[in-house]
């Protein structure tokens, strides 16, 4: 399916979710060109669906025979326990048809190496890789054949990691996290199931409030979902995308139906063949996301890719799904409604009509919206009457939430597709797993220029550099007697003033693999911490390997999982959170305090969150049960709950 696209560029390969058969099924009928499933437990949906052996084997043979790739993740971080029995997975799944693993676990990339003669690896964006450093740092390093980025860089900084020459794979479509992944421990610390471990609890989806020092409330926004943000959409920015010389296109979805993943998929390949085929124009944008919003969304946002993460990147109302506008209210009467279209709606559909009580609402009125079938076709510009036994006003607007048509395409294609996947042949592959070593720490095996006793050189003081951009605005203060942790975020934008700090100080914390391939190439000591995340001796052996003097545990294994870190936190040189006495549980790109109202700018118009007074104040994130959990705002306006 793969031909040239934008100013002579090559196609990127379509890549779409399964969470089970009839999803991969759904996939290669809408024109996928690869697909990505869990199998077993070792992978970050542990609560999809799945497959059976069978049914995963048959799944592709169908996919094979279509020319489409599949994929298997095993993106959780692993203990010394499990390490075995995901090698062991991993080999399953190329016996039953997989073309490449997806992980995020350093430790387990080296023992697959090891043990998987020629297998395909492929780094999940669980990794957290924002930099060319960190992408160079993964393919000389742990030998793999593609790298997932972080969701929150510019089509810019996409484009920088393209021209590495590694393969670059980044989102084009679905739900994001609100902190950055691989740097989140909000639902480990607070709900004792770890995102790490493919158990997130989604706090980010739930009701918070923001108030002051004085418990009060300082929210000016409509809607209490402070930490849900839209769903990523880069359709627009499609011909940049390709133009940049991205290798995969990802969207996400493993907990999502067929029906989403056979409309979100047939739209994007129709764009990516307008594009092959010369024929793509910024007007069909607005169609085809209207297309795209007939499947589960919370609102669209092309925020990320534009260098933007204020705002207009959260769906401040609700959690679930928006759907798509069709029309609103112009009529309503005894038991129905009458709902002027400005886009067509089918016989079945869902409308959900947008009405809001009111302050001075009776207790009785229902809060949630009226959703109602749509009685018959109707086309844009047409009026039709829809039955609705609720209270609402004209001008309220109408949304179609749940699309016939969708469900009727997606159920001929399944239906088609069923049968041949009942009379499919799996091929049958023997995969041969050598003897590897679980992960044992020996100095004088080591390749590490910088390898020392985990002790050495390390000045008493520490420093965090979020701070620092405070304190110390011109890189000017002598560090040279403090160990600075760096910040969890290694992007474009942040390479100037980490290289200040790792010439200044006496020794350097990293805390993304960014920085440590900067800390190699500098010739400094550093140790590491979480989001570079150590679960197991095989991955501590590794960050030894590259030179790291001494390695911090994540906060969440030592509160929930510490009898099984035992003997990992045992080894010289490993230590507890590098933030223990205040324990950060989510970092995000994301301003929380966009929801007290726009942002100040300067006289070019320019936010400067240096200069903002309203990150000076105290302030708490408040749960449901009345926790409040200080919020931090740094001067490049990244968010940090801290659990207090």
């Amino acid at each position: 399916m793969n031909g040239s696209g934008a100013a002579g560029a090559a196609l990127p390969e379509l890549l779409a979710p399964a969470g089970g058969l009839d999803q991969m099924l759904a996939a290669v009928a809408a024109g996928a060109d690869a697909i990505y499933a869990g199998l077993g437990g070792y992978n970050a949906r542990v609560s999809a669906h799945g497959f059976t052996d069978d049914e995963f084997a048959r799944g592709c043979a169908v996919a094979h025979a279509h020319g489409v790739r599949v994929y298997v993740t095993l993106n959780v971080f692993v203990f010394d326990d499990e390490l075995a029995d995901a090698v062991a997975l991993g080999a399953h799944a190329y016996a039953l048809g997989a073309d490449a693993l997806i992980v995020a676990d350093a430790g387990l990339a080296c023992a697959l190496r090891a043990a998987i003669p020629g297998v395909e690896i492929h780094l999940s964006t669980q990794a957290g890789v924002h930099s060319e450093g960190a992408v160079r740092l993964a393919a000389d390093e742990l030998g793999v054949e593609r790298v997932t980025t972080a969701r929150e860089l510019t089509v810019d900084e996409i484009a920088a990691l393209c021209a590495t020459g590694m393969p670059i794979e980044v989102f084009c479509h679905g739900a994001i996290c609100i902190g950055y992944s691989g740097a989140c421990e909000f639902s480990a610390l607070r709900r004792a199931r770890s995102a790490m471990r493919g158990d997130c609890t989604q706090p980010c989806r739930l009701a918070y409030d923001l108030v002051d020092e004085a418990g009060e409330s300082v929210v000016s926004v409509e809607g209490d979902r402070l930490l849900c943000p839209r769903d990523y959409l880069g359709i627009a920015h499609l011909p940049e995308l390709v133009a940049a010389g991205v290798a995969s296109l990802k969207i996400e979805g493993r907990m999502k139906n067929p029906d989403y993943v056979f409309n979100v998929v047939q739209v994007w390949r129709r764009a990516l063949d307008m594009v092959r085929d010369g024929a793509w124009e910024p007007d069909i944008v607005a169609e085809l996301e209207r297309e795209l919003g007939r499947s589960f969304n919370r609102g669209f946002t092309d925020a990320y890719l534009r260098g933007r993460s204020g705002a207009e990147l959260m769906s401040f109302e609700r959690a679930i799904n928006q759907g798509v506008r069709v029309g609103r209210l112009v009529a309503v009467g005894y038991e129905e409604v009458t709902v002027e279209l400005d886009a067509a709606v089918a016989a079945g559909d869902t409308l959900e009509i947008r009405f809001y009580p009111g302050a001075d609402a009776r207790p009785d009125v229902p809060k949630r919206w009226p959703q109602v079938p749509c009685p018959g076709d109707a086309a844009a510009g047409e009026c039709v009457v829809v039955h609705c036994k609720r209270k609402v006003d004209t001008g309220c607007e109408v949304y179609l939430i749940r699309s016939a048509g969708v469900l009727e395409q997606t159920a001929t294609a399944l239906e088609r597709m069923r049968a041949e996947a009942d009379t499919a042949v799996p091929v049958e592959r023997t995969v041969e797993v050598l003897p590897f070593e679980g992960g044992t720490v020996d100095d004088d095996a080591s390749t590490g220029e910088l390898m020392e006793s985990p002790e050495q050189g390390v000045p008493a003081r520490v420093a965090f550099a979020w701070q620092l951009m405070d304190t110390d605005p011109h890189d000017e203060l002598d560090l040279s007697d403090a160990t600075v942790v760096l910040d969890e975020v290694c992007r474009v934008g942040d390479a100037e003033r980490t290289r200040s700090l790792m010439r200044r100080a006496g020794r350097v914390v990293c805390r993304n693999l960014g920085q440590v391939a900067m800390a190699r190439e500098l010739g400094v000591m550093f140790d590491v911490a979480a989001p570079v995340f150590c679960a197991n001796r095989a991955t501590f052996t590794w960050l030894r390997g590259l030179g790291a003097g001494r390695v911090y545990l994540p906060a969440e294994l030592l509160g929930n999982d510490a009898e099984r870190i035992a003997e990992l936190a045992a080894e010289p040189g490993v230590l507890g959170p590098v933030d223990a006495d205040r324990p950060e549980l989510m970092v995000c790109e994301h301003c929380l305090l966009t929801a007290e109202g726009v942002c100040a700018t300067d006289a070019t118009g320019q936010v400067r969150c240096r200069d903002c007074l309203r990150r000076r104040q105290v302030c708490y994130l408040v749960e449901r049960d009345g926790t409040r959990l200080p919020v931090a705002i740094d001067a490049c306006g990244r968010t940090r709950i801290i659990l207090s």
